[in-house]
């Protein structure tokens, strides 16, 4: 997506790619619809970042004196690094915009995927083609307001919070100082408050627009014009309020207000301007100084902000929030008019030429607004692969039957080194039959395993009652069809991984256990059984906050001629085999992905791949094929709530948190689960209980692990959309 950024070193201005911000619980991923530029907040820091050094050091005494403290406290060098490292990066432009809601975060219900909302903050309403905001610092648009009038939100909460400093009353007079946009809206907040206002603002474009806003008379603050109109105004009192909407370095506002308050008159300063106050002036007159803090209550609170924790109403009327949903309604019933305020609407593509004409002077605007594209989703729809849902009866309990009979489709090198061994000679357990195309590997199994029948009859085996279950481990292709017909055959099923290739064999499988009422299903990931990853789970312990996860896999390069190679027919590799690692990631995180994005070099068969939980938590997956053989095949680390686990290929296990944990080092033959998947399958078998992994835990990894090839073909995000 593209977002305005500018360098304050240098002060280039530029409309930079950037990735989409994810869209975290407590919040809402918008895309714009309008942005609105604050000819004054921003263009003051458009024009600081085109000053010198010490220019920038002369507007900002505040950052000078921290920068001092830093000195003092870790050296000039430091410090210095420190600053230029900052300077030099780009730095968001914006902080009000409207748009519509393309994602939801978790604990967010209050709107919904194509809400129009208003949105406001200098973190989260940027001038982005997406932007992810909290919950307090968006709300929902009327019916009826228009986008490029929703998006004066964050604005007209700053001249509303203003007002409330104010404390206006029926029939009170006013003085607003500084007629840009900030002013403008005072002045309409005011009248439709009940209070007659005059304004002050060198510009007699603006003082003529204020005016035809609802202001009685303006004027430059320099003439006599304004103190004339105040004087005819309040026979002679003074204002009951005035409002400090202006910038600058000029001490006259300040002494304006003075000038023109009545006495115990209240003076409200919203903009940024000179405050060296007279002190005779302000004495004699008793003047109560108000400061307004921005949109209002909440503003600078990041548990307000961030964290969504909202202040009860009896207590905090108008919030940060309040003030944005108050303003929007005044807008849409007509009372606050925001057209006139639109002084230039430009392409969101045109966002750097604007800024420029802006700042030279070539474009005089009060309000401008970046209009953005309309959505293309009604015609080019955002990748999307479902995630089915079975809706089936839990199956009936069964009584305890042993032994359990088993039935192996398939014989290949993994059933023959990795499942078989853990099961001939098991006990409660019979090898009953064994099928596979060619009549010499049906026999050498029998053989060397003990099955009691050997057979290329697949029929005849979903025929016999008397098999408990049946263990698909055949070539990828054909584990749909086949779990599929042994489902419906009533049996316990056990699949090696893929489940499925395809959304329509996924659906396949669904509908099998919604015709038949049999969902006792099991795919071989096994490495969440694996003892070493079991104990460091429960070392780790339970987590409040999102996790990061990182899970290197280095698969290495397949032997030329490798059915694994014949994507054609038996999927891309990752297909087959990447489940496992989403089913790791997802069982650590204790909850299944809601989006999947991929990208894979050209060339290679090595993938990037990120998931993101309904958390907030991510687990990012490089799967590569190029590694080095020395390079351990599978490492991962889990950070969260200041405690980290790291799981070593299966050799060696640790826990990093007040106490460290490390397991004992494991011999070589590492022990990835398969035997304690194995036992848990057959004690679900023999027993009747649930199967080891929920059916909809299997169905979203296999889900999420096509998402990935859907993902790389489209180069965008993939939503795991349920229905």
């Amino acid at each position: 997506m593209k977002q305005v950024v500018q360098n304050y070193k240098s002060g280039e201005l530029a409309l930079l790619d950037v990735p989409v911000p994810g869209c975290k619980p407590g919040g809402v991923l918008v895309r714009t619809a309008y942005s609105l530029i604050s000819t004054g907040t921003e263009l003051m820091k458009v024009s600081e970042a085109g000053m010198s050094m010490v220019g920038k050091a002369r507007s900002r005494p505040d950052q000078v004196a921290k920068v001092m403290q830093s000195v003092a406290t870790n050296g000039v060098p430091a410090t210095y690094r420190k600053v230029m490292g900052k300077l030099d990066s780009y730095t968001p432009l914006g902080y009000s915009l409207c748009g519509v809601v393309e994602e939801v975060g978790a604990g967010v219900d209050d709107v919904k995927v194509g809400d129009l909302v208003s949105c406001a903050g200098n973190e989260h309403a940027l001038h982005a083609e997406l932007n992810w905001v909290p919950k307090n610092l968006y709300a929902r648009v009327p019916d009826g307001l228009a986008a490029r009038h929703a998006a004066f939100g964050t604005v007209g909460s700053i001249a509303l919070q203003g007002v409330r400093q104010g404390e206006p009353q029926l029939g009170e007079s006013a003085l607003v100082i500084g007629l840009g946009l900030i002013g403008q809206l005072v002045v309409q907040l005011l009248t439709a408050s009940g209070v007659r206002v005059v304004g002050a603002d060198p510009d007699p474009a603006r003082c003529e627009l204020a005016e035809s806003l609802g202001a009685v008379a303006c004027g430059d603050p320099g003439s006599a014009a304004v103190e004339n109109a105040v004087a005819d105004l309040t026979d002679g009192y003074g204002v009951d309020q005035v409002y400090l909407a202006a910038g600058g370095g000029s001490n006259q506002p300040v002494e304006l207000a003075a000038q023109l308050s009545r006495d115990r008159g209240r003076v409200v300063d919203i903009g940024k301007c000179r405050l060296d106050l007279p002190w005779n002036a302000y004495y004699e007159k008793e003047l109560d100084v108000r400061f307004s803090r921005s949109y209002g209550p909440g503003r600078y609170d990041p548990e307000y902000e961030l964290e969504g924790r909202d202040y009860p109403i009896g207590y905090v009327r108008w919030t940060e929030r309040r003030n944005l949903a108050c303003f929007l309604d005044l807008v849409a019933r007509g009372r606050v008019d925001v057209e006139p305020l639109v002084t230039h609407t430009a392409a969101f593509d045109e966002a750097v030429e604007t800024y420029q004409r802006l700042k030279d002077g070539e474009l005089k605007a009060v309000t401008v607004l970046f209009r953005y594209p309309e959505q293309e989703a009604a015609t080019v729809p955002a990748p999307a692969v479902t995630v089915p849902a079975a809706r089936v009866a839990p199956s009936p309990a069964r009584a305890a039957r042993t032994p359990v009979r088993l039935a192996f489709v398939g014989a290949g090198n993994y059933a023959t080194s990795m499942l078989l061994p853990h099961l001939a000679g098991r006990e409660g357990v019979e090898l009953a039959t064994v099928v596979t195309t060619t009549a010499l590997s049906a026999a050498n199994a029998q053989q060397k395993f003990g099955f009691a029948e050997a057979t290329t009859d697949l029929d005849a085996v979903l025929g016999d009652t008397s098999i408990d279950a049946v263990f698909v481990v055949t070539r990828h292709s054909s584990h749909a069809d086949l779990t599929r017909k042994a489902l419906l055959a009533g049996k316990a099923v056990f699949v090696e991984k893929p489940l499925a290739l395809t959304e329509e064999d996924l659906a396949g499988v669904l509908a099998a256990v919604e015709e038949s009422g049999n969902d006792r299903l099991q795919v071989g990931f096994n490495r969440r059984f694996a003892p070493l990853l079991q104990e460091a789970k429960q070392r780790f312990g339970a987590r409040t906050g999102p996790a990061s996860l990182r899970y290197l896999v280095n698969a290495g390069r397949l032997q030329h001629g490798s059915w694994y190679l014949r994507h054609g027919s038996e999927g891309s590799r990752f297909a087959g085999e990447g489940g496992h690692f989403i089913d790791t990631a997802s069982w650590l995180l204790d909850a299944d992905p809601v989006s999947v994005y991929a990208v894979a070099p050209d060339g290679n068969e090595d993938l990037q791949v990120v998931l993101r939980y309904p958390d907030g938590s991510t687990a990012t997956l490089s799967y590569l094929t190029t590694g080095p053989s020395s390079l351990p095949k599978e490492t991962l680390d889990l950070v969260a709530d200041g405690r980290a686990l790291r799981l070593d290929d299966f050799v060696r296990a640790s826990v990093y948190g007040r106490k460290k944990w490390v397991s004992s080092k494991l011999p070589k033959a590492r022990d990835k689960g398969q035997n304690a998947e194995l036992a848990a399958f057959v004690k679900a078998v023999r027993t009747g209980g649930p199967m080891p992994v929920p059916l909809e835990s299997l169905v979203a990894t296999t889900a999420a692990t096509l998402a990935v090839q859907t993902g790389l073909a489209a180069g965008a995000p993939v939503t795991l959309a349920r229905p």
